[in-house]
């Protein structure tokens, strides 16, 4: 008995099990942040919130790929993994506010203070990139529509 595919990120009520026929199967239907991050997503991403004519959508995939091997299926990353030329890709994407940092001290033994860097997905900025497809941002739509309501002939001047 063979099953369409279907998203289980759109496919299934949120909170509900992923199907109706084996409700024993751990996954469920994930919330805006609990979605997994696809190559897709980040790279749409990624070129709505820069210039296009600034890269490629090639240049945007690879550069997405290569973030998301290092984070996998988690959201934080420790920095100490990074190479200085993966670090500057990931201040890039700080920089367009798709990823973000976060620092974490702690007391060792001897007295020192230790620091511990990590970096994390924006994933509230990411989807909302995503789903703004035509990379204008996504209030531009609804200044455009203020407009769509003014009558035409408001715009005319009349000599009183």
């Amino acid at each position: 008995m063979a099953r369409a595919e279907q998203d289980i990120n759109t496919a299934t009520p949120e909170g509900a099990p992923a199907s109706k026929e084996d409700t024993s199967l751990p996954a469920y239907r994930m919330t805006k942040g609990d979605r997994i991050l696809t190559v897709e997503d980040l790279t749409q991403a990624i070129l709505n919130s820069i210039d296009r004519e600034d890269m490629e959508s090639d240049a945007a995939r690879q550069m997405a790929n290569h973030v998301l091997n290092f984070f996998g299926f988690n959201d934080t990353i420790i920095d100490n993994i990074l190479e200085p030329e993966d670090r500057d890709a990931f201040y890039m994407l700080e920089d367009l506010g798709l990823l973000q940092t976060e620092r974490e001290e702690t007391t060792l033994y001897d007295g020192r203070e230790w620091r511990i860097h990590y970096w994390m997905f924006r994933k509230d900025k990411i989807y909302d990139l995503v789903s703004d497809e035509d990379g204008e941002g996504g209030d531009g739509g609804d200044v455009a529509d203020v407009y769509a309501e003014v009558p035409d002939d408001i715009w005319s001047r009349t000599q009183q």
